[in-house]
């Protein structure tokens, strides 16, 4: 089943953020530090502790978050994406390609560590898409 989910940026303050929300909200929390990823071999030694990924999930609810800065720098606006997970190949590619045409590719679609198939791509409207296909998940 495909999925969409807020994608928050949160400059530098993801883990206070994700732990507040933890508190507030319930649920389970996962963060992952960019310290901890093959991420830190193109990372500053200062971002080791800056969180690279993390997930809050109660039920249905998923907020995920993160202190990357996108490649244009960190502005109020641009400190939200969508991050679809697609149900097939077929539909990660189909998305990849409709969504950046007229718009621009941002991350290139390719097969990722934690061993899913992602792409970043802005539509034509400047709204940032993160897709994500895990053939692991859908099984």
């Amino acid at each position: 089943m495909t999925t969409v989910n807020a994608y928050v940026n949160y400059n530098g303050r993801c883990q206070e953020a994700m732990n507040f929300y933890k508190e507030n909200l319930g649920g389970e929390l996962n963060i992952m530090l960019v310290g901890d990823t093959p991420l830190k071999e193109m990372c500053p030694p200062a971002m080791a502790n800056q969180v690279a990924h993390s997930m809050l999930v109660k039920g249905s609810f998923v907020l995920m978050g993160t202190d990357m800065t996108p490649p244009e720098g960190y502005t109020k606006g641009n400190d939200i994406a969508l991050s679809v997970n697609c149900s097939s190949e077929e539909e990660i590619n189909d998305f990849y390609n409709k969504l950046s045409a007229g718009g621009k590719i941002i991350d290139p679609m390719k097969q990722q560590f934690w061993g899913a198939l992602f792409g970043v791509v802005a539509d034509k409207f400047g709204i940032v898409w993160m897709l994500n296909f895990d053939k692991n998940m859908q099984q």
